[in-house]
């Protein structure tokens, strides 16, 4: 369907792909993965055309129409919602447009009529008379109400804007599809709304996300970039993951012998397929695990940080309590009347279908602002850790990353081989320590921001959406360390597989009171779902 022949890409010195050959075929979904720059953006950009190669080429089967989702907010600006989701069927729209134009004309000649003619055909051939009501229905299940199906795009809000330019990507069916990032700004029902379509998707889709229950519900295939090159890998991200892992403790394992490493990686693969034969993924994708051959899998070279969160004091039984703590901005509550015990050990996640009412909040527990109504108060034991969703403040010197952690370090902590050793374990080394503050990349800044958290030894965590700009080997270290972690964490993340795993208690705050569910998030959905369909 399409493909890479020798794709080469070098900056400078830096080499990016190196002579790339790889097949994307129908009918599977290609999850492409790689540590941040290695280039996985890039990549999808010489696929789609955005950008050239230094060397090779991409081939694509003839007459096969491929669609890419634009990352340009305002390149349709002055649009009409529903016209621009149609837009991304280019020739669909064009013999609309044409055929809307002869239409128009007030000396319509038998010329025009043949012309109709051949346009009506090709129209129906496209199936062109569902092109309004298949836009529309791809508009409301990403979230896009009728009423602003035809507002001009410029009307509508930076989320909505993205889920316009998804809907586009999304239209006709195409032969090929392109998607960097798509579950970016969506919430939880939109993602499995997103997750469901591509699931019944038949045709070629290729996809950059750091969101690993996206890529397991949807990939057939990894695609893994590393040291230039891209291996293709049958099965989802957790597997993945999960058989690199174990290949990765079978190469250090020097006394196990030959047979007894395969007969391992066997019984892996039966156990993950059995589990994959009741997920969702299995209705309508094909069991391509039981086709595995086991030299496919291979360690991964891949680094993971070390975020290890540990407490300098153990906490009392007095963590927080918050009563009738209400929330109100311009007349309209973002929250109201909640009461709150949080116990020790406690991971609770935090949700709400407005982002700005968790984050609010979070800055009244840490008295960046305050509530409307009611009180909160923390036990006397307790020391808080807070990772903002925002964190530009903290990065606006021009210090370099070792200066900059240091003012965060206790006096016996201060020496710079101790912070050179801790920065070392969350992947800044040697001269990457010198780095000015104030020039990292997002990721780079969380990173920061997880070890000035780890430094202070708090026994409660807060965090704002953290996943938030992380590669997915951080996502993973951080995932793992805050299910270790013996403290109380309050936190929220549209990472699903995140929240799934680290949460044992939801919060669900509203504008007009909340619920709290000691469960998992999964077992929070259900319920909610099933409330939903009794209503």
């Amino acid at each position: 369907m399409i493909s890479t022949e020798n794709i080469s890409l070098q900056y400078g010195k830096r080499v990016l792909f190196d002579e790339v050959n790889i097949n994307f075929t129908s009918g599977n979904c290609y999850g492409v993965i790689g540590a941040n720059g290695a280039g996985k953006s890039t990549f999808l950009k010489i696929l789609s055309g955005e950008i050239s190669a230094n060397s090779g080429s991409v081939k694509i089967e003839p007459g096969k129409r491929m669609a890419v989702l634009k990352q340009n907010h305002h390149e349709y600006d002055e649009i009409p919602v529903l016209d621009a989701v149609m837009m991304g069927h280019k020739e669909l729209w064009s013999i609309m447009k044409e055929k809307d134009a002869i239409y128009a004309k007030a000396d319509f000649t038998e010329e025009d009529g043949n012309r109709a003619s051949e346009l009506e055909a090709q129209f129906a051939d496209m199936d062109g008379w569902n092109a309004e009501s298949d836009a529309a229905a791809l508009l409301s299940g990403l979230g896009i109400i009728e009423a602003d199906h035809y507002k001009l795009v410029k009307e509508l809000n930076g989320t909505e804007k993205v889920r316009v330019l998804l809907a586009q990507a999304l239209f006709g069916n195409p032969d090929i599809l392109i998607l960097d990032e798509p579950t970016n700004d969506l919430d939880i029902n939109t993602i499995s709304w997103l997750e469901d379509y591509l699931l019944e998707f038949n045709n070629t889709l290729i996809v950059v996300s750091h969101d690993r229950h996206f890529l397991d519900t949807v990939c057939t295939h990894i695609a893994d970039i590393d040291f230039g090159q891209i291996k293709l890998f049958t099965g989802n991200y957790s597997f993945w993951y999960e058989s690199s892992q174990l290949a990765l403790s079978q190469r250090s394992s020097a006394n196990k012998k030959a047979e007894e490493k395969k007969k391992e990686l066997q019984e892996f693969i039966a156990r993950f397929s059995a589990n994959a034969a009741k997920s969702k993924q299995a209705t309508s994708r094909k069991k391509l695990l039981d086709k595995i051959n086991v030299e496919e899998i291979q360690p991964s070279n891949r680094k993971y940080p070390a975020i290890i969160f540990s407490q300098n004091r153990t906490a009392g039984d007095q963590i927080l309590e918050a009563k009738g703590l209400s929330k109100e901005v311009k007349g309209e509550y973002l929250f109201k009347d909640l009461d709150l015990f949080v116990n020790k050990g406690d991971k609770i996640a935090v949700v709400s279908d407005d982002s700005l009412a968790v984050t609010s909040f979070f800055q009244i527990l840490m008295e960046e602002q305050n509530a409307s109504a009611g009180e909160f108060k923390f036990g006397q034991t307790i020391t808080h850790a807070y990772l903002p969703n925002e964190n530009s403040e903290y990065f606006a010197s021009d210090d370099n990353l070792i200066d900059w952690l240091r003012q965060y370090s206790s006096d016996e902590e201060k020496d710079e081989v101790y912070i050179r050793g801790f920065l070392g374990k969350m992947l800044f080394s040697g001269q990457e320590t010198l780095k000015k503050c104030n020039v990292l990349s997002g990721g780079e800044k969380v990173r920061c921001m997880l070890s000035r958290m780890m430094l202070q030894g708090a026994n409660l965590l807060i965090l704002d959406e953290p996943t938030n700009h992380l590669d997915l080997e951080s996502i993973t270290a951080l995932n793992n360390s805050l299910k270790e972690f013996p403290g109380t964490v309050l936190f929220t993340s549209h990472d699903h597989t995140f929240t799934q795993t680290v949460a044992n208690r939801v919060l669900e705050i509203r504008p007009d009171g909340y619920t709290d569910t000691v469960s998992t998030y999964d077992e929070f959905l259900e319920k909610k779902k099933l409330m939903a369909e009794s209503a």
